[in-house]
């Protein structure tokens, strides 16, 4: 009975992985009006599907052969799961950072669902997808440049660093210097990502799903969707551009009290275009940095209410939210004004970073989620 089971989980992937291979391959067709990366795509996004589907055969038929036979609330059952869900994870990430783009992007979510997903799969995927994302070379961040701003980096800048001081699943960052001298932070989006992305959310989307017709248990649909619905605005840096501005002139509008103690990079329009960004330069601490933060004079209890309050007036007041605060996007600094608290400490500063993500919340949804907030007050009293 076991073994004919187990073959009929078997007959199920390979099912899977014929339907994915073969329904998969549509989304490859009219993704790029430019010929050299529509043949890219021929030969990229099939290498792809079969990775998707091996991989996610290879998941889910060790999850029903480790797992079968052995009773729900064991002690053995419950380590044979950790043993998986953290083999399931790696193979997760490899995959990840094998295909890029799109599937880095899914493993940060995943890395940020910590009451959602096991822990195994939150922590493989939070060590490894911030900042530590596969690099372009510098003949593509050229090639993105001729594009979109008919010059290479170094008639541009005065000055560009070809090596990147951060990766991320969409876009890498470069140090450059204008020509009237003002140091800035260059984002540069990955080559032919807009075309990998469609072709990709597709067969991610038609791999979940498929997944979950098969396995009912497995329903990550909702993570789909939330990509499908952030994708497109991360990929236009203009947009990421506009919500830079509209976040910090929010502050001084709406929460002057502590409009002094959040910034965000200042744009140079005329160095920025849907695939390149080009912002003031920042430096300071990451927010979860301690020691650094302690060095700069600055009380971590500090910061953590400052992050607080920043996100509270966000949710609360603004109803324009910075949705994508992890903490390579979350800097912190000496207020600029360099006015000192008791006992030598300084006052922090919180810069936000990365403004590719916003959600906006009507005036219903924001007295809701504060009546909430609201309950659970009188809760803890009670």
């Amino acid at each position: 009975m076991a073994t004919r089971s187990l073959w009929r989980t078997r007959a199920k992937l390979a099912v899977a992985a014929t339907a994915l291979c073969t329904g998969g391959a549509a989304a490859t067709v009219a993704t790029s009006d430019d010929p050299a990366a529509a043949l890219k795509l021929c030969t990229a996004v099939p290498l792809r599907l079969l990775r998707d589907s091996a991989t996610a055969a290879s998941i889910v038929f060790d999850y029903q052969y480790s797992l079968w036979g052995l009773p729900e609330g064991s002690n053995e059952r419950a380590k044979i799961k950790h043993e998986v869900h953290l083999r399931s994870a790696r193979k997760l990430q490899e995959l990840c950072f094998r295909n890029g783009g799109i599937y880095i992007k899914l493993g940060q979510h995943i890395g940020q669902l910590e009451y959602l997903v096991p822990q195994e799969y939150v922590l493989t995927m939070r060590e490894s997808m911030l900042n530590k994302c596969p690099v372009s070379s510098y003949d593509q961040v050229c090639e993105v440049f001729k594009k979109e701003l008919g010059e290479t980096p170094d008639k541009v800048f005065d000055e560009f660093d070809p090596k990147p001081i951060a990766s991320a699943s969409l876009a890498q960052v470069h140090i450059a210097r204008t020509h009237d001298g003002q140091k800035v932070a260059v984002k540069v989006q990955h080559t032919h990502m807009t075309d990998t992305a469609a072709a990709d959310q597709a067969t991610v989307e038609f791999l979940v799903n498929t997944l979950h017709r098969l396995f009912p248990s497995f329903d990550y649909r909702w993570l789909v969707a939330e990509i499908r619905e952030s994708l497109p605005k991360e990929l236009d840096f203009l947009i990421e551009a506009k919500n830079s501005v509209k976040c910090l002139e929010n502050f001084p509008k709406l929460s002057p009290h502590i409009a002094d103690y959040v910034y965000a990079p200042e744009v140079h329009w005329s160095l920025s275009t849907s695939k390149l960004l080009t912002m003031e330069f920042m430096d300071g601490a990451y927010v979860n940095d301690v020691i650094t933060i302690q060095k700069l004079g600055i009380q971590p209890s500090d910061v953590a209410r400052l992050v607080s309050q920043t996100f509270a007036e966000m949710m609360f007041k603004h109803g324009f939210v910075h949705c994508d605060p992890h903490a390579a996007n979350l800097l912190v600094r000496p207020l600029p004004s360099g006015k000192r608290r008791i006992f030598g400490k300084k006052k922090p500063q919180l810069i936000l970073l990365d403004h590719g993500l916003y959600k906006e919340l009507d005036f219903s949804t924001r007295f809701s989620y504060a009546s909430l907030w609201r309950i659970k007050k009188y809760e803890t009293r009670g």
